[in-house]
């Protein structure tokens, strides 16, 4: 299929947007060097997760017509950011579309499952030459299904990892628990700083106990609270969301922009 003749709307979380603005632009890069033609509204906003996690739902509708005012003419939506794809793809409902709002919510996507699912990418001409530990976010795994979890007796599977086996150079590291929960948990963070403190930790442990250079993971809010956890510790080791990981030297096949 020619995704060119697509519109593919770029959908950037506003903590990306304020925080990890390369992220954003490494998304758009890559999408566009996969032959996608991708338009970014720009006076888009927050997906509305916070205050619905918070309890307060009711006041998220209006991110949710935003949302559906600026994508629904798009046949797909990509963000790199698993846990704002899910809140949208469970909870989307704009006011007075409930029905269109469910057309919308399945043609809303996290990058990797995109590339992966849609595009069905078989190899990626990149270039990465370090050491790096995959942090598998609990939203995109269990919740849109990227990796399989280690706790199923089912066959291992990990979208993330197919698509950073074919980096060149890159040396994917094993850790001792594949899929364990980083502590970060959007508002947890906030309400039980402790224990969330200590749950990242933890996983920053693994990771330097099995010498990583890098963490990746597709869910910058993840990456974002281990980072705050190596930088108050010193270490040298750093966090890149696999967006930048994919995009560092793909084969542009840029297509003509949207007008």
């Amino acid at each position: 299929m020619n995704y060119s003749s697509l519109k593919i709307g770029l959908f950037i979380p506003c903590y990306v947007d304020q925080f990890y603005p390369q992220v954003g632009i490494a998304t758009l890069e890559l999408l566009e060097k996969l032959g996608c033609r991708v338009t970014f509204p720009t006076n888009q906003t927050c997906c509305g997760q916070p205050m619905a996690n918070s309890g307060f739902e009711h006041l998220a509708r209006p991110c949710d017509n935003l949302f559906f005012d600026l994508f629904s003419d798009c046949d797909y939506v990509v963000s790199p950011s698993g846990s704002c794809v899910l809140h949208i793809k469970e909870h989307l409902k704009a006011d007075n579309r409930a029905d269109e709002s469910k057309v919308l919510r399945k043609r809303v996507y996290e990058l990797v499952e995109f590339m992966t699912d849609i595009l069905k990418i078989e190899h990626i001409e990149a270039e990465f030459p370090y050491r790096v530990g995959l942090h598998q976010g609990c939203h995109g795994q269990r919740g849109l299904h990227l990796s399989q979890m280690s706790e199923l007796n089912a066959a291992p599977f990990s979208k993330p990892v197919f698509l950073l086996k074919q980096v060149k150079g890159l040396e994917l590291i094993d850790l001792d628990r594949t899929d364990e929960c980083c502590g970060f948990g959007g508002t947890f963070c906030v309400s039980e700083e402790a224990v969330s403190v200590k749950m990242g930790k933890d996983r920053v442990a693994d990771h330097i106990r099995h010498n990583a250079e890098y963490i990746t993971g597709s869910d910058m809010s993840c990456l974002m609270h281990l980072g705050g956890i190596l930088k108050r510790s010193n270490s040298n080791v750093q966090i890149k969301h696999i967006a930048e990981i994919l995009n560092s030297a793909v084969k542009k096949q840029i297509p003509e922009p949207i007008v």
